[in-house]
């Protein structure tokens, strides 16, 4: 497999007036394409910082950052913003959606400033990623009309809709509850079988075991790294919830003399 990513002595220094903060001291990390990573820390620990590196968001202090073999680190703005409307899909906790666009252009949003040319018919590349998704029937719905999970799955749609190599997914569940947590994970695991490469940041345990890898950061190091042998199936899971959902409902309604 080749080397998507391949971090070596990665060190961010932020200056905040006379202080110096060491967010990251000497990160190595390596991910290979079509891994499917998690990245986890408590607060402060050097993971969003992180993330925001990996996404070519910020460039770091020191250290090499090599991005499909391209250099990275010394890029001119233009060229990181290049690199990310190619290379890279974002997803976010908060989704953030355009409340009074619908999901189809929502999605279509990140072709608009493609200046490659590489996706001949947006319009064509927006519904098969939505399809993709599981929301070829939710085409025209704004925002406000989808649940959490489903405008969680619109975010995965704009962030797949220009063929990145990579996704980047930060909290992307820290917003929904167990039924649409699992729907989502399972889009992503659906995605990872097709080959495509995510690293996700969470700081749920839970989340993580139906990743492939777990990376664990404290104090701006890796302190660990995981191979999960046999990662949780989110769909299976969603299943037996929505199952233990539905009994428990009928058990209420039964003790409540109504069924």
């Amino acid at each position: 497999m080749s080397v998507v990513i391949s971090m070596k002595g990665i060190t961010k220094v932020y200056q905040m007036g006379e202080v110096r903060v060491h967010a990251l001291r000497g990160v190595d990390l390596t991910v290979e394409s079509g891994e499917f990573v998690s990245i986890m820390g408590p607060s402060g620990s050097g993971k969003s910082t992180l993330m925001n590196l990996i996404g070519c968001l910020d460039t770091p202090t020191s250290g090499e950052y090599l991005l499909e073999g391209e250099n990275v680190n010394n890029l001119s703005r233009n060229k990181l913003a290049d690199i990310r409307n190619r290379k890279i899909g974002f997803v976010f906790q908060s989704y953030n959606l355009l409340p009074r666009t619908t999901a189809l252009e929502n999605v279509e949003l990140p072709l608009i400033y493609d200046r490659t040319g590489r996706i001949k018919n947006p319009g064509k590349a927006a519904i098969e990623a939505l399809e993709r998704v599981g929301l070829g029937d939710r085409l025209h719905h704004l925002p406000s009309q989808l649940s959490g999970g489903e405008q969680q799955r619109v975010a995965i749609a704009r962030a797949l809709v220009n063929n990145p190599s990579l996704i980047l997914a930060d909290e992307p569940t820290g917003n929904l509850d167990s039924v649409s947590s699992l729907d989502v994970i399972s889009v992503f695991q659906d995605l990872n079988r097709e080959g495509i490469t995510i690293i996700l940041v969470t700081h749920e345990r839970d989340i993580a075991l139906y990743t492939r890898r777990i990376v664990r950061i404290r104090d701006g190091k890796i302190v660990k790294e995981i191979t999960v042998d046999a990662p949780r199936d989110a769909r299976a899971d969603l299943k037996e919830l929505k199952k233990g959902l539905v009994l428990e409902e009928e058990l209420e309604l039964q003790e409540e003399g109504l069924l």
